[in-house]
């Protein structure tokens, strides 16, 4: 049983020259020369006994040193392969060793053994006597960690030019810190007024440590797991953030800190350190025991490569299995979706605008999207495209503009927590260069005879986008994922105006599309309220729906009668049966990536196969019950397509045998192993082996005279020969003794001992052949992966089908009418689909209706008390023209919806400080950026526009813009405002604006506050009506936030006073205004008689 070790100085400092006493055990087997004897005789200390004693320290005084205790003999301990460089000097301990010298005062420690030392012992141990300044120097922990972790840091940054063979010897690192803590490997005599640590130190690293510095240099920055044996190990500073993020044990151990875990739980740790933002690799071994015993470095450490590199956008692979998680029952963080965008731009041209291209890569679903896009200072087309892609990790090159850079790196920080925080990868600039680029992208495809044919596509890519693909390229080769970009045909541009509503970032912000804007989470979002998907690639789907809502006519029909076949076809009952099957079915999508990167484990691609499997059974199952045909063509389309694309994954699973899919190993795997002929081979050669060792049983019996005699197997050891010891005798002397018990001996003959040997040997070769053989056979799927993937679209259509369908039924939503001739907003009883959701059992929500059209009435200007709803209520409308465009039911009574080609909102108030722009400076830009993008086909909302500001300032911005989408822009708009004077507009455009305002009650029974004017509740009605609200009853939302009475008193009466001061003035502009257009004098002296003006 190990002791438990009190940290204190003296075994700091025993620790640090065990190399010392190993040079002292030597020294002593040399003889001593007369010369050495008498330079050494004035040095002679005062010691004449060495104590050791192996009893628990007690004392933590660091002053006082444990000793060996004499009953105790020194314990034998397998040295590890970490402690290989270890020589041991007074064995104790593996190493840890201390010798206390103690003065010749006759009082000798408890428990202690005396060895007297001769005139020669104690001149030769003079010369390993501390130096005395060495000795007073105080060195505290953190000091000691401190410097040991400078060592690692420094041998990392070294570069190393040693073999395996040579990994015994010293690194030097050259740092003066380190010298109390080094030692070195020779002895010198040192020189007058210099301590021999003042010279050059030396670090050496175990076998195990040298690998490890190897593979980080190759990586710094990576944070590598170290496969031994059944833990992976941390080292150095990767140790001390192992040890903060998974919350585990870290302690010095050699030259590093190391911290460790357990191998079965390496997925779950690798995934924590990745959702942390760490860039994580996976250090494995490369042979085995058997294998490396028969080759020629027998004593060398395992071989050891990395083999997995894990990043946010790149968690694909067997170590990280979310399918074997999900089996197991652990709880897994997936995230939605994993996108790595690559950003890069060309400088700006005259028109100061900056040429920019991306290229967005899911390597676990092999979407890829590209664009190349003109952009300002402000770089607001660029949010927008990350704002849609969502990516979990961004690529840039070094040389990035700032602004571009401040831009991304404010996005990145305005996440809440790091798991949500997109992770920033920078790249030389030297990949981005597109002479370079070009000659990487064109070396990349070319080398695949399946992609020579669509090269010519690739090339014919914008420049920004070629520079962007070889930056990506580059980057996924070291994980292994680069061939997914050869999957051409998965290529999607992301601006496809003619085929998608246009969404810009404020939009999906300001409508709560994915989150909402309280503590930005998912539930209360419009996603939220619609998702009734049951697998993950479908919820995914469905995303993807929202993001890019169509614009094809034809398209959304589609959907709209698929969700009426699932709602009131007659074949709905049939059909249900397909939703049951989802909710078994796993996350495909990334099971068939994992697969095509030949990065899945057995059982995962078993559980793939076998789900693809049950869905082409179901689905020919289902299409024989069908009564008639399908009034939806993509539901006859996609249960046609389901089985004639997974036609051959029956076959592929016959090639294996369900009942060892769970097996570690793959050696019976395979049900035709006439498929690989080198496996084959190999357990030919073994069968052979094992003949030969079951023949030798005759030879055996004759010897030990046991006619019935055979083989028995302990502890996994196999073919031993038992022998009861009392007739032992009769076992030949060359016979090796395995093991034995009080009763019997188990031996190994000399033939036994060398096929035995040679049959391990086999197996592992058979191992690893097996482990080729899986590689090829996943290659066979890998030829249908398209195929595949396609089929898996189907499934996740479904799900979004089934899902928007169970919405509509739910909540009482309506199939729109959809007019391709003009652009139109026409809904009856409109609800707010996230409002209605959450107030659902608790209040009723208030519906609305909405008439506006590009023929008739174009512009609804809303005014109202606030709280009144007025925000609400747009929202309101922007989501159900939404909703329409993706081929949903809307919630409302009846709906004619015109097709709208973009959605903008300018809506809220926040400022931007990481952008430098204040509050009104935000408004001012979305405000602009909507002037130049609004079309005759969008839908602009504007909500409360100018209030950053002065109020005549505010209400001059406001009305000027909204006169200039009435004359100009000539879009559907809605307009909220507090401005009372913009409703005048109505009577300049009375054909195309019309005021509107949330209507309320007042109770004027509540009270008086102050003599001029009563502060009177309001009852919110939220129903909308004709007509322009005379006031915001601001002071009524004032008393709602509890603002005490005094400072309402005051605000009530000021209020009046401005009130009557702003109706002065309108009646004598009235009154001027009359007296400038009267021509009659005598009318015109009446007036001025009369008027208040005279």
């Amino acid at each position: 049983m190990s002791k438990r070790k009190s940290i204190n100085l003296t075994k700091l400092k025993s620790k640090v020259d065990e190399s010392r006493q190993a040079t002292i055990s030597k020294f002593f087997l040399s003889n001593t020369t007369d010369n050495n004897t008498k330079t050494l005789k004035s040095y002679e200390p005062e010691v004449q006994v060495i104590n050791i004693d192996d009893s628990p320290v007690k004392s933590t005084d660091p002053r006082k040193i444990p000793s060996f205790s004499q009953k105790k003999r020194p314990r034998e301990e397998n040295v590890s392969e970490g402690d290989s460089s270890k020589k041991k000097c007074l064995d104790v301990s593996a190493g840890r060793t201390n010798g206390n010298i103690a003065p010749n005062d006759g009082q000798q420690p408890e428990c202690s053994s005396k060895v007297i030392l001769n005139e020669s012992t104690k001149l030769k141990l003079k010369q390993f006597e501390p130096d005395l300044d060495r000795e007073k120097t105080e060195i505290s922990i953190e000091q000691f960690k401190k410097g040991n972790l400078n060592t690692a840091n420094n041998a990392a940054k070294t570069k190393n030019n040693h073999s395996d063979s040579d990994s015994d010897e010293d690194v030097v690192i050259k740092d003066d810190r380190l010298s109390v803590f080094s030692h070195t490997s020779q002895l010198s005599t040192p020189s007058k007024g210099k301590s021999p640590l003042n010279k050059q130190t030396k670090t050496k690293y175990t076998p195990l440590e040298q690998q490890y510095v190897d593979i980080k240099n190759k990586y710094p920055d990576a944070l590598l797991l170290v496969e031994c044996g059944y833990k992976y190990r941390f080292f150095g500073e990767d140790a001390e953030v192992a040890a903060k993020v998974l919350k585990i044990f870290c302690h010095l151990d050699h030259n590093f800190m190391t911290a460790s875990i357990p191998t079965h739980r390496l997925f779950v740790h690798v995934r924590r350190l990745v959702s942390a933002g760490y860039k994580v690799g996976v250090v494995k071994q490369m042979e085995t025991a058997a294998l490396k015993a028969a080759g020629d470095n027998k004593s060398a450490p395992f071989t050891r490569q990395l083999q997995s590199l894990y990043t946010k956008s790149t968690l694909i692979g067997e170590d990280v299995n979310p399918i074997s998680g999900e089996i197991t029952g652990e709880a897994t963080v997936e995230e939605q979706t994993s996108f790595l965008l690559c950003v890069y731009e060309t400088p700006p041209d005259k028109t100061k605008q900056t040429c920019i291209g991306i290229l967005a890569v899911q390597p676990s679903t092999g979407d890829i999207i590209y664009d190349c896009f003109n952009d300002d200072d402000t770089r607001s087309e660029l949010e927008t495209r990350i704002t849609h892609v969502q990516p979990a990790e961004i690529l840039i090159p070094c040389n990035l503009s700032s602004k571009t850079e401040k831009m991304i790196k404010g996005i990145i920080d305005i996440s809440t927590s790091e798991d949500d925080r997109i992770r920033l990868e920078r790249q030389s600039e030297e990949h981005f260069d597109y002479d370079q680029a070009f000659q990487t992208v064109s070396e990349f495809y070319k080398s695949d005879a399946k992609c020579a044919g669509r090269i010519q596509e690739i090339i014919n890519l914008p420049k920004p986008v070629i520079s962007c693909l070889s930056g990506v390229l580059v980057y996924l080769k070291d994980f292994g994922l680069s061939q997914i970009l050869k999957l051409t045909g998965n290529f999607c541009h992301f601006s496809m105006k003619s085929l998608y509503m246009q969404l810009q970032t404020s939009v999906l912000r300001n409508l709560e599309v994915f989150q909402n804007l309280t503590d930005g989470k998912e539930k209360g979002s419009l996603y939220w309220a619609l998702n009734q998907t049951v697998t993950k690639f479908g919820g995914r789907l469905l995303k993807s729906w929202l993001k890019k809502p169509l614009l094809s006519a034809k398209h959304i029909l589609d959907r709209q009668e698929a969700i009426n076949e699932l709602l009131q076809g007659k074949n709905t009952q049939i059909l249900a049966h397909l939703r049951s099957s989802l909710a078994q079915t796993p996350d495909l999508e990334k099971g068939i990536s994992s697969v095509y990167y030949k990065k899945c484990s057995v059982l995962e691609f078993f559980f793939v196969c076998k789900s693809l499997l049950k869905w082409s059974e179901d689905v020919q199952l289902i299409t024989k019950q069908l009564d008639g045909t399908l009034s939806s063509e993509i539901l006859t389309d996609i249960l046609n397509d389901i089985p004639q694309l997974l036609e051959d994954v029956k076959s592929l699973l016959n090639n294996l045998h369900e009942n060892n899919v769970r097996d570690k190993e793959k050696t019976n795997l395979f049900s035709d192993e006439s498929l690989f002929p080198t496996v084959q081979m190999r357990k030919k050669e073994i069968k052979d082996v094992e003949k030969e060792m079951l023949d030798h049983r005759r030879t055996v019996r004759l010897i030990l005279k046991q006619p019935a005699l055979d083989y028995t197997t302990v502890l996994g050891t196999e073919y031993l020969i038992e022998v009861k010891n009392k007739v032992s005798h009769v076992v030949p002397t060359d016979w090796l003794k395995i093991s034995s018990t009080k009763a019997v001996s188990r031996f190994h003959p000399p033939f036994i001992q060398a096929t035995y040997k040679k049959l391990n040997q086999l197996r592992e070769q058979l191992k690893k052949d097996c482990d080729e053989a899986w590689l090829q056979f996943l290659g066979w799927f890998e030829d249908d992966y398209q195929k595949y993937r396609k089929a898996v679209h189907h499934i996740a259509t479904l799900d979004c089908l089934f899902s928007l369908s169970l919405v509509a039924r739910l909540h009482g939503y309506c199939r729109p009418k959809i007019n391709e001739n003009a652009v139109c907003i026409k809904i009856e009883q409109g609800q707010h689909p996230v409002i209605q959701q959450i107030l659902q059992g608790s209040q009723q929500f208030v519906p609305n209706d909405t008439n506006i059209s590009t023929d008739e009435t174009k512009v609804m200007i809303i005014t109202g008390p606030n709280m009144g709803g007025k925000s609400s209520y747009i929202k309101q409308v922007a989501l159900i023209a939404m909703l329409t465009q993706i081929g949903s039911y809307v919630p409302a009574e009846s709906a004619e919806m015109g097709i709208m080609d973009a959605i903008f909102t300018r809506m809220g108030a926040s400022d931007e400080i990481y952008k430098g722009r204040s509050t009104f400076m935000v408004e001012l830009q979305e405000a602009s950026d909507i002037m130049l993008k609004a079309t005759p086909r969008s839908l602009v909302i504007l909500d409360e526009l100018g209030r950053g500001t002065s109020t005549h300032d505010g209400v001059a911005i406001a009305y000027a813009t909204l006169d200039y989408f009435i004359k100009q822009v000539k879009c559907l708009t809605l307009f909220v405002t507090h401005y009372p004077v913009l409703s005048e507009l109505e009577q300049t455009y009375p054909n195309v604006v019309q005021n509107h305002h949330m209507s309320f009650m007042v109770n004027e029974d509540s009270g008086k506050i102050g003599e001029e004017d009563s502060s009177n509740a309001v009852t919110f009605l939220y129903q909308l009506v004709s007509g322009c609200a005379g006031k915001s009853y601001g002071l009524n939302v004032a008393r709602l936030a509890s603002i005490p009475q005094d400072i309402l008193n005051t605000a009530a009466k000021k209020s009046q006073e401005f009130h009557n001061l702003l109706v002065t003035k309108r009646e004598r502009e009235e009154e001027f205004r009359n007296i400038y257009l009267t021509e009659d004098t005598t009318i015109l002296y009446q007036t001025l008689q009369n008027s208040s003006v005279m």
